[in-house]
């Protein structure tokens, strides 16, 4: 027996950016639907067509670019807002039309100050209206969940009479619980005339935390197509996260016997152009794509993890698109942590140095939280008497101004040569420059990556922690740093980072 198929409609780019802030340019919006595309999504619904020139030009774009998915023109069920819709879509290898239109009392009431009889009309008329121009018609009943039931199954009768092949009942304002989300679409399945022979679609918002486990609901009563965006951005707390309900499914086959297009190694860099175009950080526990989602400190789970990954993990973040860096070094972890941090570079300690390393380490993780590869290996170093390191970063200078490039000059220590080089190089910002400056002084082809950086503290004692990704030879490699400067904790990463791939262990 085939295993079904879940439909995933991305939406990313039309209810994801209507989240305050998260505006796109329409070059932003082509450059990530090429990445949203390439994530094996069936629908792609790019934007809102009537709301400007630059959306509706964003849209057309979209539409004539990415034949190979199915383009959604969205509009109110408004003519004039069905007409924008299909212009902007008119170019699509494959189209359809999606019209949204309220169906509670509470958006009727205060809303659209109409009586329910004039809004069935209002959604039989519109529904036939879009169907002249295209055989495949979407119709939302916006805020479906807070709907009486009675009332929903009438309005979703008519459109289905007048050709509507799709049908979304969303929780708008993730006001449902999941039995009560699941309920509605097997009422209206069932009780709606001509329900059977339409397909059904389910749109959750995460006002409660709870639109994946309502999307899953939908599914089990018969939903085949989950409406999602990158990250779960969205209109106040955002909608049900594609990278979440996509692993909830692959993860848990054994219950959920579905299946999507979804290319899983793709997450990861969707995820993170989704997060860079739109300036949302994700929240460090973000399920799937956060930055501790693979990661641990506790010195429990560390000594788990190296004897077996199953032990604490149910998904491999290289699967994702996720690189590796599963040890975070704490006041929490344990000396197994730590002395295999310290073999990824080639070290091996005696009993006795390992014994003087893991008191100096303590000392430090519980001042600064987390300990840095930089710092890690100056550890090392002062331990062992060796120098472990290839490079240290020495005197740093960076000249600003509020008109021209900014220029740094850097001071390079050679630790295996016992020398010292200068170099001075310009950028836009003090970070281009610091890192143009000392690549100079690196004889490597080694590629800067990307830079993280995060607070650890606030006030006159804050701390900022830069992570710096680095490819040489084909392979990743990745630095961290602690230092009240940020540039200069963004040099310190970038310098551990190139230590990092140039160690011996590398090497070998």
């Amino acid at each position: 027996m085939q295993t079904p198929k879940i439909s995933i409609f991305d939406t990313t780019l039309r209810d994801g950016e209507q989240a305050p802030g998260a505006s796109l340019q329409p070059d932003q919006k082509v450059q990530l639907a090429a990445k949203i595309v390439e994530l094996g999504i069936d629908v792609l619904e790019p934007g809102f067509p009537i709301s400007s020139p630059g959306e509706f030009a964003a849209v057309e774009t979209i539409s004539r670019k990415f034949q190979q998915v199915e383009i959604c023109g969205f509009a109110r069920a408004l003519k004039g807002d069905i007409d924008a819709a299909v212009r902007a879509t008119k170019d699509a290898e494959r189209r359809r039309i999606h019209l949204f239109l309220s169906s509670s009392d509470i958006h009727l009431k205060y809303q659209l100050r109409k009586s329910r009889k004039e809004v069935v009309a209002m959604a039989r008329e519109m529904t036939a209206y879009a169907k002249q121009f295209n055989e495949q018609v979407e119709f939302t009943a916006m805020d479906a969940a807070r709907t009486g039931i009675d009332d929903l199954i009438e309005m979703i009768e008519v459109v289905i009479e007048e050709g509507a092949t799709m049908i979304n009942l969303p929780d708008t304002v993730g006001y449902a619980l999941p039995h009560e989300y699941g309920e509605m679409f097997r009422k209206v399945r069932e009780g709606a005339r001509g329900g059977a022979g339409v397909r059904y679609s389910a749109h959750c918002h995460n006002d409660l935390g709870l639109a994946v486990a309502n999307s899953l609901a939908a599914i089990q009563n018969g939903a085949s197509q989950i409406e999602v965006t990158v990250n779960g951005v969205g209109e106040r707390t955002g909608n049900c996260a594609l990278e979440e309900l996509v692993m909830a499914l692959e993860v848990r086959k054994d219950v959920l016997n579905y299946t999507t297009g979804i290319s899983l190694e793709k997450i990861y860099g969707t995820s993170r152009a989704v997060s860079s175009a739109m300036h949302f950080p994700m929240a460090y526990n973000k399920p799937i794509v956060g930055r501790n989602a693979f990661q641990h400190e506790s010195g429990i789970h560390q000594d788990g993890l190296l004897k077996d990954l199953s032990t604490y993990e149910i998904m491999r973040p290289e699967s994702l698109g996720i690189s590796r860096n599963m040890i975070i070094l704490g006041k929490h972890s344990g000396r197994h942590a730590l002395k295999d941090r310290v073999a990824r570079y080639g070290v091996k300690l005696n009993e006795e140095e390992m014994e003087v390393l893991y008191g100096t380490f303590k000392e430090t993780a519980d001042q600064l939280k987390i300990v840095s590869d930089d710092l890690l290996l100056k550890m090392v170093s002062h331990t062992t008497g060796k120098r472990i390191q290839n490079f240290e970063l020495g005197e740093v200078r960076v000249q600003s101004s509020s008109e021209e490039d900014r220029i740094a000059t850097v001071t390079l220590h050679h630790l295996h040569e016992d020398r010292e080089s200068t170099h001075t190089a310009s950028g836009k910002g003090p970070l281009e420059a610091l890192i143009s400056a000392i690549s100079d002084g690196i004889d490597a082809d080694i590629i800067f990556g990307d830079l993280e950086m995060h607070s650890l503290s606030t006030g006159e004692e804050a701390h900022a922690e830069a992570a710096v990704t680095v490819e040489w030879e084909g392979k990743n490699y990745r630095g961290t740093a602690i230092h009240q400067d940020i540039v200069m904790a963004a040099g310190l990463a970038y310098v551990a980072a190139c230590n990092s791939a140039l160690s011996i262990i590398s090497k070998a």
